[in-house]
């Protein structure tokens, strides 16, 4: 394919900034992220809430299903260069954006040219139904949608400009949820989703170029291509992996289990992995930019490291200890809920394999940011390799519930990226898990004391309310009350 750029804007790149700069607009994009996602979260909250209430397992499930199909075509919309782009010790110039631009819609049309040919094989073997196509359809043309903002957004991530980048996704979130649940509530089923997931796709497209405005071009620099395919292609491995084991055994689970037994797993990872949503995905996204910055500064990155597996876990391991303890109690107190009871198995072991993730995510994110690539990818095939060996055998022999026991087998695996990064950082797992755990540990014993004593929203409130406040007191005779100010001072005032 011809070059087509504009001789003016060859070397146009992006700002590198200083290290200094790195760290505070680390620490601000998250507070950023964080701010983002109490309202991203509390939407989603509620709406998941009202979803689950509205629809009926097997739609949830349907819904569950289709999402992993797109996810795991979208994967072969990207070789990774977006990721390369955001990793790449010097500043990316236009040419390198124009390229990796071009080469996704190549990829993304294509994709979804496959997916209007093969839609009727899929609604037939899945016996989904019209409305499951439609929906199909629709994440198809959202997916055409996001790729029309991976520019802007890689332009954002680069220059840890996460404060513009939060603005999209509130918008994307309030319209996806509102839509769904009205929708729902009028009694439209799987048709809900299909409306929900167009509305994101058209206002998230026209909010993310409003905060981060970018010329599109066409063409394909041979050059800059090669160099960001050198890291593009080995993380893109990693990503078809994860793709393999999460979505594809979700697409492999929907023959086998059906739609409920997918939808009772759906629910249980959805609100087991909700606190990694909240937090953990904050912390990873602004981790990725800002540890490739100071990869050729191992002191100050085992510092960062530490701080934020401390941090990570301070804030999920409670609520996955409140989550595990008092879910079976806060069922029972919600009406049209208790079709959800055969869930909870599953979401005790997908909680168990959430707390394992808080670690193992941090981590192997950290190996990509250094260029520990080939690490990760072990890591990746690894966890791949139990998964298709234990989820099948487990499914067929237990059904859903015997997925769910793959999960929790599965979790433990995560030790292996705590040994492979221990070789390249010389990190304190023990100074970060110290004080998360032992707080968390007596925490579940006082809920598992005032369990009994639940039979109301309000008993639920006034428990739930004192546990923050012994969690707090806990974590504050461990750590020394000079915690907080000690880590304000680490990033304000040394690196000022």
């Amino acid at each position: 394919m011809a070059e087509i750029f504009a001789i003016s804007s060859i070397d146009e790149g992006l700002p590198q900034i200083e290290l200094n700069e790195v760290k505070k607009r680390s620490l601000s994009g998250i507070l950023a992220l964080m701010s983002r996602t109490l309202v991203i979260q509390l939407i989603g909250f509620l709406a998941t809430f009202a979803l689950t209430v509205f629809l009926s397992p097997s739609i949830y499930g349907i819904f569950y299903l289709v999402s992993s199909v797109v996810n795991f075509l979208a994967y072969f919309s990207d070789i990774g260069l977006a990721a390369a782009l955001i990793q790449k010790k010097v500043s990316p110039t236009r040419k390198d954006l124009i390229t990796t631009f071009t080469v996704q819609q190549i990829l993304v049309l294509t994709l979804i040219a496959l997916l209007l040919i093969f839609s009727n094989l899929i609604k037939d073997f899945y016996q989904i139904g019209a409305e499951g196509i439609y929906l199909l359809w629709a994440m198809a043309i959202s997916l055409f949608l996001s790729s029309l903002k991976t520019i802007p957004s890689v332009i954002l991530e680069r220059e840890i400009k996460f404060n513009k980048l939060i603005i999209p996704q509130i918008v994307e979130t309030l319209v996806f949820n509102l839509a769904a649940v009205y929708f729902a509530w009028r009694g439209f089923g799987i048709t809900a989703f299909t409306i929900a997931v167009l509305s994101r796709g058209i206002v998230g497209l026209i909010a993310m170029y409003i905060v981060s405005p970018w010329r599109p071009g066409l063409g394909i620099s041979r050059e800059s291509l090669s160099h960001l395919l050198k890291f593009g292609l080995p993380y893109q491995a990693n990503t078809l992996l994860a793709v393999v084991k999460d979505d594809g055994m979700t697409i492999f689970l929907g023959k086998v289990i059906g739609s409920q037994g997918l939808g009772y797993l759906g629910w249980a990872s959805r609100w087991a992995n909700l606190p990694l949503r909240i937090f953990m995905d904050n912390l990873t996204k602004v981790a990725f930019p800002a540890f490739s910055r100071m990869q050729n500064h191992p002191k100050e990155l085992k510092k960062v490291v530490e701080l934020s597996l401390k941090y990570l876990t301070l804030l999920v391991f409670p609520v996955f200890v409140v989550m595990a303890i008092f879910s079976v109690p806060l069922i029972n107190l919600i009406p049209r809920y208790t079709k959800w009871l055969p869930a909870v198995i599953p979401l005790y072991l997908y909680i168990f394999n959430a707390a394992w993730a808080s670690i193992s995510t941090m981590i192997t994110n950290t190996l990509n940011a250094i260029g520990k690539i080939k690490s990760t990818f072990k890591l990746m095939m690894m966890w791949t390799g139990l998964t298709w060996t234990l989820f099948p055998l487990l499914a067929f022999k237990y059904g859903y519930l015997g997925v769910s026991y793959a999960v929790g087998i599965i979790a433990v695996s995560s030790v292996f990226s705590i040994i492979i990064l221990k070789k390249y950082l010389d990190f304190s797992l023990f100074i970060s898990l110290k004080s998360p755990f032992f707080a968390s540990l007596i925490l579940a014993l006082y809920c598992l004391f005032t369990r009994p004593l639940i039979t109301t929203f309000i008993s639920l409130i006034i428990t739930m309310s004192m546990g923050v406040v012994i969690y707090a007191l806990v974590t504050l005779c461990l750590e020394g009350k000079d915690f907080f100010h000690k880590t304000y001072r680490y990033f304000f005032i040394k690196h000022a």
